[in-house]
């Protein structure tokens, strides 16, 4: 049997900021694992770049190092609960079916099927040439991004080390999910000073070099984050870099630290709420699970994610093991960054690809009219768009490269072959057992293409969810893929006292406002992105290796710094210790 996988990780969509179980704090790396209510005015906007903060200098002798973060290829500190303490147990993690029994089809099968998972297309030079049938035009490939932002806040382990070593399962000391921008902010300007100006009280640390912004960094180029993993690539990179601009946007109103970090927290849920929800799993289901009685608060209506103890709600592992890890899916194998300019997600040692973990290159800069809709500009002919949710992932994430997962005797590098034994080692329930539990007819293994006997009429949970969702289209998640995640997320922002559905809901940045309005606010278009761009003349499509998708070569002064990437070891999907109770 092949080795499975305990180290660090959280991100549904790739990774975790954690610990090891009595261990040291680690760096790992990889990709990728996602209706109206009174008036506040609409943040405002030129639309025009916010003049360059002060490139930060290099921290004096002492000073802290960026804090270094472990990526999705492990399991996050205390998800192992249902193996090593029984299935009704909840802490950190728990189970939403407490109920049902675990499903061990052999490993075989599962490395079997994450074969047959890999759609095995190339990179393509241009994303003009993309197959219509792959897209999902009701979802900009931004979102994809966007969804991996909302589950690093969401995920997010702040518990303070010692207090992990002492309970390195998370039964006891553990910060409960919530979308409150702790990826952002940290623990404040007191508690974590590396991410605040100096110059500046109140204000967020912005570096600028090469006619760009990026995040601010240590002298070997990983960088000052509440959550390291949002430098994991540079589209998420880059989007992180928004939200610290628009927080400054809000200093610069004259507003104070708290007025600020408030508003942008209310405005980045109503986001998820109103903008990213919907795309996912449908409006009717998100106006399904809210409601209001005149002007008091939100109420939550979900009828599978109910803890025990509201005041500590802990994080699903049918969520965070597979529900959520739809936007593997979703995750092109390229993305034209500017207009013309198409880069392989991952791509051969050498050329340029959208890894992270390093300074972001002057050349790979993000127009992000290329890939959310914004308001004011005109949609590119060849924006972004995320995959349709399927059963099929890209040709790279089949070989996640060796910055990510190294290179041992047991490396699993697939990435839909870790997901899938993760999921066995976790305890999660078969995909029709779930289905049953929420009065839902069950897809048929017939239905599913598992025709193996030794599947006995059941399937994994994710690959069940992305069948689901396949089957009805791939436009948004299915019926217990979509509940699942609905109501999570809609139910740890109802447990939150400090969540705009409780603290103030009658909250309102206006019934349009979405995530290209963010941008705006933040003034952070590139200037480059307005100017008029020559037509394009077709011309040569690039070579297809090794720099798969015609990607050109990456000068050496933009290779990431080893001592800012460490790659995750591939012992480490799950507990060694067998199933309890």
């Amino acid at each position: 049997m092949r080795k499975a996988d305990s180290g660090a990780g959280t991100c549904p969509f790739s990774g975790g900021g954690e610990s090891k179980p009595g261990g040291g704090f680690s760096r790992r790396s990889m990709l990728a694992g996602l209706a109206g209510l009174a008036a506040v005015p609409v943040l405002g906007s030129t639309g025009t770049a916010m003049a360059a903060p002060k490139q930060p200098t290099a921290p004096k002798r002492g000073a802290p190092r960026a804090a270094l973060g472990a990526h999705g290829v492990g399991n996050p500190r205390g998800s192992e609960i249902v193996a090593r303490f029984g299935r009704n147990r909840e802490a950190r993690f728990g189970l939403m079916f407490k109920k049902l029994p675990a499903f061990n089809p052999p490993d075989e099968l599962l490395i079997a099927l994450a074969e047959q998972m890999n759609d095995g297309k190339q990179p393509l030079s241009d994303v003009k040439s993309s197959d219509a049938e792959y897209d999902n035009a009701g979802i900009p490939a931004g979102f994809v991004y966007f969804g991996q932002f909302v589950d690093h806040d969401m995920t997010l382990d702040r518990t303070p080390l010692s207090l992990q070593q002492q309970d390195p399962w998370g039964m006891t000391n553990f910060d409960s999910p919530r979308f409150d921008l702790g990826s952002v902010y940290g623990k404040g300007p007191t508690g974590s000073p590396e991410l605040y100006d100096p110059t500046r009280p109140g204000y967020l640390q912005v570096s600028a070099h090469d006619d760009l912004f990026d995040l601010p960094r240590d002298p070997v180029g990983a960088a000052y984050l509440g959550d390291p993993r949002n430098d994991e690539n540079l589209i998420v990179a880059q989007l992180h870099v928004v939200y610290l601009r628009m927080h400054n946007k809000l200093m610069d109103q004259g507003k104070t630290f708290a007025q600020a970090q408030q508003t942008l927290r209310w405005h980045h849920q109503w986001l998820i709420v109103h903008d990213y929800l919907p795309r996912i799993v449908g409006d009717n289901v998100v106006s399904g699970l809210l409601r209001r009685r005149g002007s008091g608060k939100i109420e939550f209506l979900g009828k599978y994610y109910l803890p025990q103890n509201r005041l500590k709600p802990y994080m699903p592992v049918e969520y965070s093991a597979a529900a959520y890890r739809f936007g593997h899916s979703q995750i092109r194998a390229e993305y034209e960054v500017q207009d013309g300019h198409t880069v392989p997600i991952f791509g051969p040692d050498g050329y340029e690809d959208l890894r992270g973990n390093r300074p972001i290159p002057p050349t790979l800069w993000i127009d992000w009219n290329y890939f959310f809709d914004i308001p004011g500009m005109n949609s590119p002919d060849d924006r972004n768009m995320s995959r349709r949710i399927d059963t099929q992932l890209s040709l790279p994430l089949a070989s996640l490269p060796p910055t990510v997962v190294a290179r041992t005797a047991d490396a699993i590098i697939a990435l839909a072959e870790r997901n899938l034994l993760r999921g066995k080692r976790l305890g999660l329930p078969a995909g029709q057992d779930v289905a049953k539990a929420m009065g839902v007819t069950p897809l048929t293994n017939v239905q599913l293409g598992l025709t193996d006997p030794g599947w006995q009429g059941k399937a994994p949970l994710w690959f069940y969810m992305l069948k689901e969702a396949e089957l009805l289209g791939g436009r948004s998640l299915g019926p217990v893929g979509g509940r699942i995640v609905a109501e999570v997320i809609l139910g740890v922002l109802a447990c939150d006292p400090t969540s705009y559905f409780n603290a103030n809901p009658s909250f309102d940045p206006g019934s349009n406002y979405r995530v290209g309005d963010l941008i705006l606010a933040a003034d952070a278009i590139d200037p480059r992105a307005r100017q008029q761009k020559p037509p394009d003349t077709g011309g040569p499509d690039g070579p297809e290796v090794p720099g798969a998708g015609g990607a050109d070569p990456l000068p050496a002064n933009q290779e990431p710094n080893p001592a800012a990437v460490t790659p995750v070891e591939s012992d480490s999907i799950a507990p060694a210790d067998p199933p309890i109770g």
